[in-house]
């Protein structure tokens, strides 16, 4: 039995984050796909905020946890994996705050601009979810697709400035959280700046089949789905 268990579901950018980790890292693992398996007693047991990806492991307290930041850092550590996640406070910190700003200020705008595209269901509170009329969702699926260029260029300007990647000479978690996300982009055939293409395509050289591997599913079904609304 592997040492990881990850259960995943192969469309999702936040899966693909840690589904590229582990192959870069060279870990144990084993993925079991979940897709139309969520949701169920078994399930919510080990999982209450019914999430993914899940990891199951030995060492930890309760032996699951989700969120793919947390996972990626807790296999870090555990294994001692400098090169993704530095252990000097300065640059860890980089590394934390390049993926806090994703997870609280990019990745909401990324959702409500892909999601709809994507025939993924929005969150309790957005405009998708309520009762207005299609052309006030449309305008907001569209408001979030604009206000991208302004967080999209703190990473060029800051996270990334003078740097190939957020980790320096070599790509950090941050980077694989960041890279995965910009996958999603794809699906509204989002205009990425330059700067943004280069390092999507210098990630994928640098990591190679750990990244092509997986990310082929996220681009398989961002092609599906397009395919559809044809």
């Amino acid at each position: 039995m592997a040492t990881n268990t990850l259960s995943i579901l192969k469309p999702s950018v936040n899966n693909l984050t840690t589904r590229i980790f582990v192959r870069a890292a060279g870990l144990d693992f084993e993925e079991q796909d979940v897709w139309g398996k969520k949701s169920t007693p078994e399930f919510l047991a080990k999982d209450p905020a019914d999430l993914t990806p899940l990891l199951e492991e030995p060492g930890l307290p309760k032996g699951a946890l989700w969120e793919s930041c947390a996972i990626m850092q807790y296999l870090c550590n555990k294994h001692g994996l400098d090169r993704f996640y530095p252990t000097d406070p300065g640059e860890r910190a980089m590394v934390d705050s390049a993926m806090f700003y994703l997870v609280g200020t990019l990745y909401p705008l990324v959702a409500r601009a892909t999601y709809p595209a994507l025939n993924f269901p929005q969150y309790a509170g957005e405009v998708a979810t309520s009762e207005a009329d299609a052309a006030m969702k449309a305008k907001a699926q569209s408001d979030a697709e604009a206000a991208l260029a302004g967080p999209l260029d703190v990473y060029r300007a800051f996270f990334l400035d003078g740097r190939q990647f957020i980790g320096g000479d070599t790509p950090s978690i941050a980077d694989i959280r960041f890279a995965a996300t910009l996958e999603f982009l794809r699906a509204i055939d989002y205009d990425l700046p330059p700067w943004a293409e280069e390092y999507m395509t210098s990630m994928e050289s640098t990591l190679g089949d750990a990244y092509s591997e997986p990310a082929a599913d996220v681009r398989g079904y961002i092609e599906y789905v397009k395919s559809q609304a044809d």
